[in-house]
């Protein structure tokens, strides 16, 4: 069993920084995939980012590559998503999930546990 906590969110301007975090409870952190997925009123849920279980192979949505950057560090059981050069079009609720066996990162349906969210407001 994994519970996660994501912090972070907030109100930021266009063009401004935010970083969000994920703290995972349990053991085995260091043994799942870790992804990022958000979602924005009336839409889908959809994949944002992820990251293998060392931290070595990591996985970007189109839109938020080159702006966005996640990391982990196993031995503080967390991981975060650095986001820079934000956009309107990036508001949303943003989901920290975990996967012991992520055959494909950007699937919602490969992940086992999700956080409860948190909002990331982008103003124009």
């Amino acid at each position: 069993q994994v519970q996660l906590v994501e912090s972070g969110g907030g109100l930021v301007q266009a063009g401004g920084s935010l970083r969000l975090s994920c703290a995972a409870s349990g053991r085995t952190f260091s043994s799942y995939a870790m992804g990022w997925f958000r979602q924005a009123p009336g839409k889908e849920r959809e994949f944002v980012v992820a990251v293998n279980w060392s931290g070595g192979n990591t996985y970007y949505a189109d839109s938020v590559k080159g702006r966005f950057t996640i990391s982990r560090a196993n031995a503080k059981n967390t991981v975060n998503l650095q986001m820079n050069s934000l956009k309107p079009e990036d508001t949303a609720v943003y989901y920290c999930a975990a996967g012991r066996t992520v055959v494909n990162p950007g699937s919602y349906g490969s992940y086992d546990y999700w956080g409860q969210g948190t909002q990331v407001t982008v103003s124009s």
